[in-house]
């Protein structure tokens, strides 16, 4: 009976905790995607809004791929290496998904655990043939 508890236990721990890690990036672009543009808002210092539309996504994934390679070029952009998301809202109207993610731009690796390296990920946003600013 003992045992049994504890396989319980442990069962339930490991949900627990699976549903706490981070999602991981996207490997694939969806094959019909149809990206609509990217637009940039300066909100306060180095805090900016991309706001990205597409049609074909498969879920809200593909819009946070495409506001997260939008923000890496960004960075490129400015001379800084580094973002750290902030959120992302994304919304669904008809065929059209709506994303607007925020994201600190910064020269230096910032703290948090949403990072990612701007070159990188630009690099990987070509090779999936995902746009970017």
């Amino acid at each position: 009976m003992r045992h049994l508890a504890a396989l319980a236990l442990l069962a339930s721990a490991s949900a627990a905790v699976g549903a706490c890690a981070p999602q991981a990036e996207v490997t694939t672009a969806p094959a019909r995607a149809e990206y609509l543009g990217i637009q940039t808002v300066l909100l306060d210092g180095d805090m900016v809004s991309f706001r990205v539309a597409m049609k074909g996504a498969g879920d809200e994934a593909d819009v946070e791929a495409y506001g997260r390679c939008a923000a890496a070029q960004y960075a490129l952009i400015r001379g800084a290496g580094f973002a750290r998301h902030v959120r992302t809202q994304v919304a669904k109207a008809g065929d059209t998904w709506r994303g607007d993610a925020v994201y600190l731009i910064s020269a230096a690796l910032p703290r948090g655990v949403q990072t990612i390296d701007a070159e990188v990920t630009v690099r990987d946003c070509g090779e999936l043939r995902i746009p970017t600013v």
